[in-house]
């Protein structure tokens, strides 16, 4: 849980950093550096810790699991809009609560190899308690 909440705050402090950055460069720009500098964070860490062959990406199956770098860019692009249109408060609200229910989803119908769960109540009564939220909030 301390992982997962290090995660959240890194992730809302880095759109907040990668937004400011797209003022003095432009959005393609920033993503570009934030995933250059991600690749030499990872190339670090591997020659690190790490150190197995890069020839074992070539075995993930299915193949469309290689598609997280792309996101990578996607997910950076989305949440620096986000943050310069609603601030960083209301957009990472939003997103905090579109990855709860696409995730509650995913595992309802047990996509991409995820184990499928079965339909618990209280995850929905937690998820739209979240939507409540977000109306409550932006709510003027």
């Amino acid at each position: 849980m301390i992982i997962a909440i290090i995660s959240g705050a890194l992730m809302s402090i880095q759109g907040i950093f990668n937004t400011k950055v797209t003022e003095t460069t432009g959005v393609w720009t920033a993503n570009a550096f934030v995933q250059f500098t991600a690749l030499l964070v990872c190339l670090g860490a591997w020659a690190t810790v790490e150190r197995n062959s890069f020839a074992t990406i070539l075995q993930v199956q299915p193949k469309y699991m290689l598609l997280g770098g792309a996101m990578g860019a996607a997910i950076t692009w989305t949440v620096i809009q986000s943050m310069k249109t609603l601030g960083p408060a209301q957009a990472v609200m939003f997103i905090v609560v579109a990855q709860i229910i696409v995730a509650y989803v995913i595992e309802l119908i047990g996509l991409f190899g995820v184990e499928k769960q079965d339909f618990s109540m209280k995850k929905l009564i937690g998820t739209v308690v979240a939507i409540v939220g977000i109306i409550l909030i932006k709510w003027e």
